[in-house]
C-alpha cells in the first residue's frame, strides 16, 4: 500500500460507524422539585424485599468470581418454567444476549430483519456484525407478518421481534407468531425478545415459549430489568436450541454475569406475591391513563406493556409538551429515534405520578389553546 494511502490512524469497520449511538432517555429535571423518572419502563415498585435481601447478603464475596455457567440461576429459571437448563444462557440484560446472537450467526454482508418502530438494539448489534439491517414496515403500529416475510432474501440470517414491542407496546397474537415461525426458512434464526411478556394480560398472547421449545430457529430473550426491578444490575436470559447456546457461550466473557446478579435474580424469580403486584397495578393504571388521556384529546396507541405512546399533532407539539412536562418532574420519553418524533412514551408510575401526568398534560393543552375532545 503506498504511503499516501495509508490510514492515519486505525479505523473501526463501516458498520460501526454507521451506528447511531443509543441515547437513553433523560433520568433529570432541572429546575422542577420533586421528579417523576416515567422515561425508562422501570417498574415503580423496585425489586422485591427478597431481592434486596439477596444482595445484602452479596457485599462480603465480592472478591469471588461469580458461576460463569450462572448454574443456580439457570436451574431456578428451568424450575420455574418447566424448561431444559442446558437451554438457557444468562447475560448482562438481554441486550447483551442480542448482541452475542448476532455477531454468532451475522457475517458481513448478511441481513437481519426488524419492524419499522422496533427497538434500537437491533439495528446497532446488525451494523456492529458488519451486518445489513432490513425494516419491514408495520400496520397501525404493530408488526406485520407478512411484510416480515416480504423482506426474507437469501441473504437474510436474523428475524428480531419484540413482542411486545417497546416504544409502541403493541403486539402480535400467539397465532401469528406460530405463523411468522412456521413460514421463515430454518436457517433464518427468529429472535422473539419478549422483556415486558410479565405485563401481558391478553388471552392470545404468548412470549413464544412453546415455539422456542420445538424449534432449531427459535429464540426467546427475556429481561430482569422490566417487572423484576433489576435494571441496575443487567441481568437477562434466553431459551434456545442447543446450537445457539453453544454459538453464544463460545463467544461470550466468562463471567458475563456477576455473582451479586445471578443471587438477586434467583431471589426476586421466587417472589412471585411481588409480580403479581406490579401486574395488577399496570393493568389498573394503563387502563386508566389510556382513557384519562384520550379524554383530553390525545391519541394513545393500546399498549400491552407497561407504558404508552401519546400521539401529538406534530413533532413541534410533542416538543413543547415534552418540555412543559419536564419542567414539572414529569420525565417521558422523547422517541424521534424511534421514527416517532410526534410522539412521546410514558411508563406508568405508582398513583400520584399517573395523575400528575393526566392533570400537567391537560394544563399543557390549555397553554396550547386546545381544548378536551
Amino acid at each position: 500500500m503506498k504511503s499516501s494511502e495509508s490510514p492515519t490512524r486505525p479505523r473501526p469497520h463501516a458498520g460501526v460507524t454507521a451506528i447511531d449511538p443509543y441515547q437513553p432517555g433523560k433520568s433529570a429535571a432541572p429546575g422542577a422539585g420533586k421528579a417523576f423518572k416515567l422515561s425508562s419502563n422501570e417498574t415503580p415498585f423496585g425489586p422485591s424485599p427478597l431481592a434486596k435481601e439477596a444482595y445484602r447478603k452479596q457485599v462480603d464475596r465480592l472478591e469471588i468470581y461469580p458461576d460463569g455457567q450462572a448454574t443456580a440461576l439457570r436451574e431456578a429459571l428451568a424450575a420455574r418454567y418447566g424448561l431444559n437448563p442446558a437451554r438457557i444462557v444468562c447475560g448482562a440484560g438481554s441486550d447483551e444476549l442480542i448482541s452475542l446472537i448476532t455477531s454468532a450467526f451475522i457475517e458481513p454482508g448478511d441481513e437481519g430483519i426488524f419492524t419499522r418502530h422496533g427497538f434500537l438494539i437491533y439495528r446497532i448489534a446488525i451494523l456492529a456484525a458488519g451486518g445489513v439491517p432490513v425494516v419491514a414496515q408495520e400496520k397501525s403500529f404493530t408488526a406485520d407478518v407478512d411484510e416480515i416475510l416480504a423482506e426474507v432474501t437469501p441473504k437474510t440470517k436474523i428475524v428480531f421481534l419484540a413482542n411486545p414491542n417497546n416504544p409502541t407496546g403493541t403486539y402480535l397474537p400467539f397465532s401469528e407468531l406460530k405463523r411468522l415461525a412456521a413460514a421463515l426458512p430454518r436457517h433464518v434464526l427468529l429472535i422473539v425478545d419478549a422483556a415486558y411478556a410479565e405485563y401481558v394480560t391478553h388471552n392470545d398472547y404468548s412470549p413464544g415459549l412453546e415455539i422456542a421449545l420445538a424449534s432449531e430457529n427459535v429464540v426467546m430473550t427475556r429481561t430482569f430489568s422490566k417487572i423484576y426491578g433489576l435494571a441496575g444490575l443487567r441481568l437477562g436470559w434466553c431459551y434456545a436450541p442447543l446450537h445457539v447456546c453453544d454459538a453464544i457461550n463460545r463467544i461470550r466473557g466468562p463471567f458475563n454475569v456477576s455473582s451479586v446478579a445471578q443471587e438477586v435474580g434467583i431471589a426476586a424469580l421466587a417472589d412471585t406475591d411481588h409480580v403479581d403486584q406490579a401486574v395488577a397495578h399496570n393493568e389498573a393504571w394503563l387502563t386508566w391513563l389510556e382513557r384519562e388521556i384520550i379524554d383530553l384529546g390525545l391519541p394513545v396507541t393500546p399498549s400491552a406493556g407497561n407504558f404508552l405512546l401519546i400521539h401529538f399533532e406534530n413533532e413541534a407539539q410533542a416538543r413543547a409538551a415534552d418540555a412543559y412536562l419536564t419542567s414539572h418532574g414529569l420525565i417521558l420519553r422523547e422517541v424521534s429515534a424511534y421514527g416517532l418524533p410526534q410522539c412521546l412514551r410514558l411508563t406508568v408510575g405508582l398513583e400520584e405520578a399517573n395523575r400528575l401526568v393526566v392533570d400537567t398534560l391537560a394544563a399543557f393543552l390549555k397553554t396550547e389553546g386546545h381544548h378536551s375532545a
